[in-house]
């Protein structure tokens, strides 16, 4: 089921973490480094959501990204997928629930 964020695609940490699994998908931290350097979804990149650039995204703008940022109520996720459908891309989605949701359905995370 895709549920829809102010005009944005949402995906749930169950659905992102099959899709990381599969590696079908490029996953965008925009917290704060603090936060991605304590916990983050496995393979994820550390992103500034207002200042990234096409370079930090991958180069065929039909990859799946999906951002995240900590919880329901952050924006950060929502401005970076945003800022990354101007310069294109189509298959972008938020992670609504940003980390917080993912650890507390005990997925997996990495730190560092």
């Amino acid at each position: 089921m895709m549920a829809f964020l102010m005009g944005l695609k949402s995906i749930s940490p169950a659905d992102l973490r099959a899709q990381v699994e599969a590696k079908q998908v490029n996953v965008y931290d925009v917290n704060s480094p603090q936060s991605w350097q304590k916990a983050h979804v496995p393979g994820a990149r550390h992103l500034d959501s207002t200042t990234f650039t096409e370079s930090d995204l991958p180069a065929d703008k039909n990859a799946s990204l999906v951002f995240y940022c900590g919880n329901p109520l952050c924006r950060k996720a929502p401005t970076a997928a945003r800022r990354a459908k101007q310069m294109g891309y189509e298959n972008v989605k938020v992670m609504s629930a940003g980390i917080s949701g993912w650890i507390d359905n005990s997925m997996p995370t990495e730190a560092g």
